[in-house]
């Protein structure tokens, strides 16, 4: 007959609970949000280069896929690397005229392109450290993984984001 010890049931049970949460906190991220860190010098000046923490906000996406806004800060799968979660700031939507590339590095900033249905244009702050859309094109709808609600680290830098952008009228 075999008897167990309580010392190794308890052991066992905190064990599965730990991988409980674990899994319940990567589905939790993963189709809700949660915190993100994000690096690198194409967002310069809104995010450091150094990285900072924020927060990702997915389920409203999923929920309300088409409701993106102009100068909106978003996450996407990068087109280039798949492998990659990039932070991009939404520049154009379907059916808008965009400039190729305003500051005119890559393309002449006289070159125009009407961005297509299901996909948006997307640019980093920092162009000259910045690859997106001047780059790859219209990027996919498809690649949109969430919106950054607010940067939480480092907390003399916190900010809740949101959706304002400058429309300059012709």
């Amino acid at each position: 007959m075999f008897v167990f010890n309580n010392q190794f049931c308890e052991k066992y049970i905190d064990a599965i609970q730990l991988i409980n949460f674990g899994f319940a906190f990567h589905l939790f991220k993963e189709n809700v949000g949660g915190p993100c860190f994000m690096a690198g010098p194409s967002m310069l000046p809104t995010l450091d280069n150094s990285g900072e923490m924020v927060i990702e906000s997915i389920l409203p996406h999923r929920l309300f896929p088409n409701h993106l806004g102009r100068g909106e800060l978003i996450t996407l799968i990068s087109p280039v690397n798949r492998s990659r979660i990039i932070c991009k700031r939404v520049i154009g939507l379907p059916g808008d005229v965009v400039c190729v590339d305003p500051t005119g590095l890559k393309a002449p900033s006289t070159e125009h392109v009407i961005v297509p249905k299901g996909h948006i244009w997307v640019a980093g702050d920092n162009a000259a450290w910045s690859t997106d859309s001047r780059d790859y094109g219209p990027v996919s709808m498809a690649l949109v993984r969430g919106r950054i609600a607010a940067r939480i680290y480092p907390f003399n830098r916190f900010t809740v984001f949101s959706r304002d952008a400058t429309y300059i009228e012709q």
